[in-house]
């Protein structure tokens, strides 16, 4: 009897469940499904409005001073104070001492050349007198004018051959020349400054013996200054001598303006490029200072300009056209480091300015009211020397 009842009352429940299960499987079957709302992505854009691009030609390199003298000792002495101490970063005028060396023993012997060639002159006189009077007069005004603390000034020029004969057969000539030969080598031991510069090197101090062959120190002028910048050969018919070039430093906050002075013969078999020397003058410069030169080349006609991160597989970008993303083909033209000059672009055309994040050919999308200042590029763009793509 017992078992009967259990059996009925788990008979009960089974149905029970089994009728509640059914009833809940049905309500969820019948119940809609959600809707998910898709997401419209917001895309900035610009219309594209062709026309002439300046394509400037862009290349680096550092200044050297366009009049350098590098010193070097011809005689041998020790190294004397001056107006002015001879050390690195000292200014000199014109006609200022860079340095002297020591030169009193050879300056005695520069004396005594001279006294003995004086003594010359006064023992040729007489004869002279007696031979050729009509030359007297003027080798006697040489021989009164005669300072033995000077240069000698110019032989007097003689009148006849027989007079020049006379002259040379008393060895007067060569005496004169060995006299001027030791005056040269006496105005060696000062150095002058040949023009108003500032020392960029001093290798000897005072007191310092130098020799013969030793190197002393560097000369400068420091206003006016040569940049060696390396171009492609293929602007090299786009290169005139004269031309202006536009100059700053790599941070942009300085500016000068050059003039493109020499262009090299030959290019390099390697890089394929060119050197063109830009001369420039200023404030501010330093020798061995870093700058960026751009020079005009062409105005690019019916072309537009973007950024280089717009575009896609190299030869496309992003377009919008009814309110979805399409792949418009373009030719490159010219790269800057951040820009690139395309053609191809219909006027009009609404070209993404700002990468889109997982875009795709016919991806919907919305175009913002607004622009990014940053993504459209200026309409002019430098070129770099290794980036001209061909047509």
């Amino acid at each position: 009897m017992l078992r009967q009842i259990i059996g009925a009352v788990l008979g009960a429940l089974f149905i029970f469940g089994a009728v509640t299960l059914s009833s809940r499987w049905i309500a969820n079957k019948n119940k809609p499904k959600p809707v998910l709302n898709k997401v419209i992505k917001t895309v900035y854009v610009t219309e594209a409005k062709n026309g002439a691009v300046p394509i400037f030609i862009s290349a680096q390199g550092n200044l050297t001073a366009t009049r350098r003298i590098a010193l070097y000792a011809e005689v041998q002495g020790l190294l004397l104070s001056s107006s002015r101490p001879f050390k690195t970063g000292q200014y000199f005028q014109k006609g200022e001492y860079l340095m002297r060396l020591n030169s009193r023993e050879f300056y005695a012997d520069l004396k005594a050349q001279r006294s003995q060639f004086q003594d010359l002159l006064t023992t040729m006189m007489p004869d002279l007198r007696m031979d050729y009077p009509e030359a007297f007069v003027q080798w006697d005004k040489y021989l009164r004018a005669f300072d033995i603390d000077h240069n000698l000034p110019p032989l007097p020029k003689p009148a006849s051959d027989k007079e020049n004969y006379f002259i040379m057969g008393r060895n007067i000539v060569s005496t004169y020349y060995q006299v001027k030969n030791l005056e040269e080598r006496y105005a060696k031991y000062t150095i002058r400054a040949p023009f108003d510069g500032i020392l960029t090197s001093a290798m000897v101090t005072e007191g310092t013996l130098v020799r013969v062959g030793q190197q002393l120190g560097e000369f400068i002028d420091p206003s006016h200054y040569e940049l060696e910048v390396s171009v492609n050969s293929s602007y090299a018919n786009l290169l005139k001598i004269g031309k202006e070039v536009d100059l700053q430093d790599l941070e942009g906050r300085q500016k000068w303006v050059g003039t493109v002075k020499r262009i090299g013969g030959n290019i390099d078999l390697a890089s394929q490029t060119l050197k063109v020397y830009i001369h420039v003058k200023g404030t501010d410069l330093r020798e061995g200072m870093y700058l960026e030169a751009s020079l005009k080349a062409l105005d690019e006609q019916d072309a537009f300009t973007l950024n280089r991160k717009l575009l896609v597989g190299g030869n496309s970008v992003f377009v919008v056209k009814d309110n979805s993303l399409h792949l418009e083909e373009i030719e490159p033209v010219f790269f800057s480091s951040t820009d690139v000059v395309v053609k191809g672009l219909e006027n009009g055309t609404s070209v993404v300015t700002k990468p889109v994040p997982g875009a795709y050919e016919g991806m919907a999308v919305k175009i913002a009211e607004s622009t990014p200042e940053l993504e459209q590029s200026a309409t002019n763009t430098k070129i770099s020397k290794t980036t001209k793509h061909s047509k």
